[in-house]
């Protein structure tokens, strides 16, 4: 049975605060463990999203995609999101709507409703450790996403929709 909720954690632990999404979904590994939540949320952990992701969107409800910003208000964006042409298809990494554009073509109808967390980071060098800055805006997005797995409902998830966290 496919979960009906999906979670795209995406960053690479060995780049500072790019460490943000693979942190964040440990912890709701855990938290969705503990809750007794886990059969409701598929989580997928990568450094990066490409194309192979549209077919992890078949048959959700939801999904959302969870990743650090360099340039992201503090503590966090969370946004819906749509499919888009305008963005630039490589075969390395896609950012969430141009997945969501793959999944619309190759399935030929909208992809599930989708949204992103997008987590304010600071430092992203190479072997940097995760910042207190970080820590201290992943938690807070944590508290959202807390709210928003206890209540996998598209209303309730567009009505938690802000520019700033």
């Amino acid at each position: 049975m496919t979960a009906p909720v999906v979670v795209f954690a995406v960053g690479n632990p060995s780049r500072g605060d790019d460490a943000i999404g693979p942190v964040i979904c440990g912890r709701l590994a855990k938290w969705l463990a503990n809750e007794g939540l886990a059969d409701r949320v598929e989580l997928i952990e990568d450094f990066q999203l490409n194309i192979e992701h549209a077919l992890d969107l078949q048959d959700r409800e939801l999904a959302l995609f969870i990743d650090a910003g360099e340039n992201t208000p503090a503590p966090f964006i969370f946004a819906q999101i749509y499919p888009s042409t305008a963005t630039s298809h490589t075969t390395h990494a896609l950012p969430p709507e141009a997945v969501l554009e793959v999944y619309r073509q190759m399935e030929g109808k909208d992809p599930p409703p989708s949204f992103v967390l997008c987590v304010h980071g600071e430092k992203f060098g190479l072997g940097e450790p995760l910042t207190t800055a970080a820590e201290n805006d992943a938690e807070a997005a944590f508290e959202l996403l807390m709210g928003l797995c206890r209540q996998p409902i598209l209303a309730k998830w567009e009505s938690a929709v802000t520019s700033i966290g």
